[in-house]
């Protein structure tokens, strides 16, 4: 059973910056994939960027060109750079990995941007 613990949400004003840790433990098998994925009030969960073991990167494109994911592979950790945050990027963040055939998933941490 894979365990992620996500820190770093909070409230920030637009056009400011946030850094979100996901960091997972537990586990047999090699975590592969990792993700962020955000839910907002009355939307469904969407993507907002995924990471592969090898580097591999995709994002949403409502988020390209202002969030960076990255990720220590030593560490299976992942992070989530958001740079020039805009209220719709308002949601719970939740981090997700991909071991063998299993999704897990993180508590959520509430990002909140003020205009």
């Amino acid at each position: 059973q894979v365990q992620l613990v996500e820190s770093g949400g909070g409230l920030v004003q637009a056009g400011g910056s946030l850094r979100l840790s996901c960091a997972a433990s537990g586990g047999r098998f090699s975590i592969r994939s990792m993700g962020w994925y955000r839910q907002a009030p009355g939307k469904q969960r969407e993507l907002v960027a995924g990471i592969t073991s090898g580097g591999s990167t995709n994002y949403a494109d409502s988020v390209k060109g202002r969030f960076a994911i990255s990720r220590d592979n030593a560490r299976n950790t992942v992070y989530l750079q958001m740079n020039s945050l805009k209220p719709e990027d308002t949601a719970v963040y939740y981090c997700n990995a991909l071991s063998t055939s299993t999704y897990y998933w993180g508590q959520g941490t509430q990002v909140t941007v003020s205009s």
